[in-house]
């Protein structure tokens, strides 16, 4: 299974929108700056995932994305599937024709190894995986560079 730029990119800027979610809306601009994404890569993504309702636009002054849901109810393998990513690792996504027309002999083994792989992203959620230390060490070093930048920042215009 491979799992595209597109898949990682959604699944960490809803990570990013999970970090923020007490905070307020969060913009694309921001995003893209915590995590190094492209913006216009990033208004494809929310696009569809907006389309899906796993978040929500705001308008105007102090606008931005914010999660549809708590991070606890929104599942990795939900944003995978809603920005238009199987999880599928059979060589003919599903058909059953890998040999010549026909299901190979490995067909029914990677099938279930596609299962497995959902269930198991199925099963974390935005929330429980920034709960785990090594991705709360990732989450404070980055904290920690904004917040070097911002200092920086507020020292060019005094």
């Amino acid at each position: 299974m491979r799992l595209s730029t597109k898949g990682r990119y959604a699944v960490t800027a809803m990570l990013d929108l999970a970090i923020h979610h007490t905070q307020g809306p969060v913009t694309l601009a921001e995003i893209s700056e915590n995590q190094g994404i492209s913006l216009s890569y990033l208004e494809q993504l929310f696009a569809r995932l907006r389309k899906c309702g796993l978040v929500e636009g705001l308008r105007g002054p102090g606008g931005g994305y914010r999660l549809s849901r708590h991070p606890q109810d929104i599942s990795v393998a939900e944003v995978i599937t809603a920005i238009g990513e199987g999880i599928d690792v059979t060589q003919c996504e599903g058909r059953e024709n890998c040999q010549d027309g026909e299901r190979c002999l490995t067909h029914v083994l990677w099938t279930r190894l596609g299962e497995e792989i959902y269930e198991f992203l199925n099963g974390i959620t935005l929330a429980s995986f920034l709960e785990r230390d090594d991705v709360s060490q990732v989450i404070r070093r980055q904290q920690h560079g904004l917040d070097v930048m911002a200092a920086g920042l507020k020292k060019t215009v005094a």
